[in-house]
């Protein structure tokens, strides 16, 4: 399988992308690999990758409905953006077209598996309708109907703001802002940090199903992270998730002497203001190069 090596992190985030999880994608990307192997006698040596993502594309389908018979929620996960910079390979303009952010992922799940397929292929890996079919094993006027409607979900599910979904670094105004932001929760200055939210910010917690709407939501958490009866003090990391500015935050509680990791903020930025956070635990640190421990 070493000549296939060199698809393995495209492969990954085109996986993560059908199921929303980092660890789901790590899981689809190692069983399309073991039946690369077993079913190697079939393969024809013509285009490995379109083999690849064919294979990879229904394990895929094959998690998702097993997940929705089991009444599972796949929940979304940050994608650290230095393994999607790991992934400019041969094929890296595909990765580098890619939708990414949390939203368009997010409205992704809500489609069947298929449509979810059939939307990507066509739309992010820029694939002809007869090739869409063949990668979903459909006629052809079959993979045009699950692409036509997908689009029309996704129109009710994604910002009406957005024309495309052209995945770009952060701009120096939205870094600039994620400078005030985490100066504003190192000071625990609640003011400052209302000061960079839009009025109809949203906050979420991926798994938690709680939501917060509007600033005077958000708060009554910025008074309980920041007042006086709070659980310590913060230092912050600034990176990025899903091509948008994000920080890491880590906590010292009273009577320790070093910040330990505690969750990930990733922000979507409108404007001039912080319009959403998503804000996940620390469980992929290690995957952002970021450390566990800080000791100031």
């Amino acid at each position: 399988m070493t000549d296939f090596e060199p698809y393995r992190r495209e492969l990954h985030v085109h996986c993560y992308r059908m199921l929303a999880s980092y660890e789901q994608a790590e899981d689809a990307v190692q069983e399309t690999f073991l039946r690369a192997w077993r079913h190697r006698d079939g393969f024809d040596g013509g285009n490995a990758r379109a083999w690849l993502y064919k294979i990879a594309t229904n394990v895929c389908v094959d998690q998702a409905r097993s997940a929705r018979a089991r009444t599972e929620v796949a929940w979304l996960t940050p994608y650290p953006d230095r393994e999607l910079d790991e992934a400019q390979g041969p094929h890296g303009a595909a990765v580098a077209r890619e939708t990414i952010e949390l939203a368009f992922l997010a409205a992704l799940q809500v489609l069947p598996a298929r449509q979810r397929a059939a939307l990507l292929a066509r739309e992010v890996l820029g694939m002809p309708a007869a090739e869409t079919a063949e990668l979903l094993d459909v006629s052809v006027a079959a993979a045009n109907s699950a692409l036509q409607r997908a689009r029309a979900t996704m129109r009710e599910h994604l910002p009406s703001r957005r024309d495309d979904w052209v995945a770009r670094e952060p701009s120096a105004a939205e870094r600039d802002l994620l400078a005030r932001f985490i100066d504003a929760h190192e000071r625990c200055d609640v003011a400052a940090a209302l000061a960079v939210a839009a009025e109809d910010i949203r906050v979420t917690m991926p798994p938690n199903p709680l939501r917060f709407d509007g600033r005077d939501a958000i708060t009554t958490l910025l008074v309980r992270a920041f007042g006086p009866d709070r659980d310590g003090d913060w230092r912050l990391l600034p990176t990025t998730a899903n091509r948008m500015p994000a920080a890491a935050s880590y906590l010292r509680r009273p009577g320790d002497a070093r910040f330990r990791a505690f969750k990930l903020d990733v922000l979507r930025v409108e404007g001039a203001e912080v319009a959403e956070i998503t804000t996940f635990g620390y469980a992929l640190f290690d995957h952002f190069g970021l450390p566990m421990v800080l000791d100031r």
